[in-house]
């Protein structure tokens, strides 16, 4: 499997083309002879960045998103606007949920910003899901994520609107990730993470029958949560000691320091062009 970093906030003063960055994650995932688009981040930035990868939207064969926020999820409109074919995708069936995000008196939408007919019609093919299944060979849609750790409380900003609560902390239900079972054990592609990296591995290990974390990929969410979440957090992740942590995206940069402060090299900022064989 082959993994590269599509889109996220920063793009590498090394890239060696004009790549774009924004507020936004997605991978480039090649595997089985297939090519998996994972996330397209929030504007036709990701449709940009896989034409200098070398990549037509044509070619994909599958579509995952991890989660209903548009900065996952908005760049899939420009995507299939030019891909014009029918295409899997895969989602959690919550993926279509009112978010928003507050800060102190203001609150802005930030759910996905295209109607599931109007993504239909340009060619999702709705694979909506909540329990696990496997994709690829040996590559696992998550299914829902149980929510166990105590630590693990997200982000309070974050909000949702229902009959019984209006601007109640949204638990983000539909948050899922990808499982890539190998001969060394697990490998966890995410998006943001939003139901804890802890949480995310030790399902990992259920739904793939592994007990071995041999890598992380993906957002981890670390940078707006509370400090004991993020101090659990690393102290799990240091003992399950992976061979990589490839994270960017949501995690903040402090977070992402301190990744690179107790996994030395085998931390890999998940900037634009960045990949990883595994």
């Amino acid at each position: 499997m082959k993994i590269t970093v599509v889109l996220d906030n920063t793009v590498p003063m090394s890239a060696k083309s004009p790549f774009l960055g924004e507020h936004g994650f997605s991978l480039l995932i090649e595997h089985a002879g297939k090519k998996i688009l994972f996330d397209a981040g929030q504007s036709n930035a990701a449709v940009w960045n896989l034409s200098l990868l070398g990549v037509h939207p044509s070619e994909i064969d599958a579509l995952v998103l991890s989660h209903g926020h548009y900065d996952h999820a908005g760049g899939f409109y420009h995507f299939l606007m030019h891909g014009k074919k029918r295409y899997p995708f895969y989602a959690h069936s919550g993926i279509f949920t009112m978010r928003y995000s507050t800060s102190g008196s203001v609150r802005q939408y930030i759910g996905v910003p295209h109607t599931k007919d109007q993504l239909s019609q340009l060619g999702a093919d709705w694979q909506l899901g909540d329990t696990p299944r496997e994709i690829a060979p040996d590559l696992w849609f998550s299914g829902h994520i149980p929510r166990q750790t105590s630590f693990e409380q997200g982000d309070t900003r974050l909000v949702t609107c229902t009959a019984d609560c209006c601007d109640c902390q949204d638990p983000i239900e539909d948050d899922i990730s990808l499982f890539y079972k190998t001969d060394k054990g697990l490998i966890v592609v995410g998006g943001c993470t939003h139901s804890g990296l802890v949480n995310t591995v030790s399902h990992g290990f259920a739904v793939t029958g592994t007990s071995k974390l041999v890598g992380w990929i993906g957002g981890t969410h670390l940078g707006p949560v509370t400090q004991q979440q993020q101090e659990e957090t690393m102290q799990r992740l240091e003992k399950w000691e992976p061979e990589f942590v490839l994270a960017g995206h949501c995690t903040g940069f402090p977070m992402l320091a301190e990744l690179s402060r107790r996994f030395g090299n085998k931390f890999i900022p998940a900037f634009v062009s960045a990949s990883i064989e595994c």
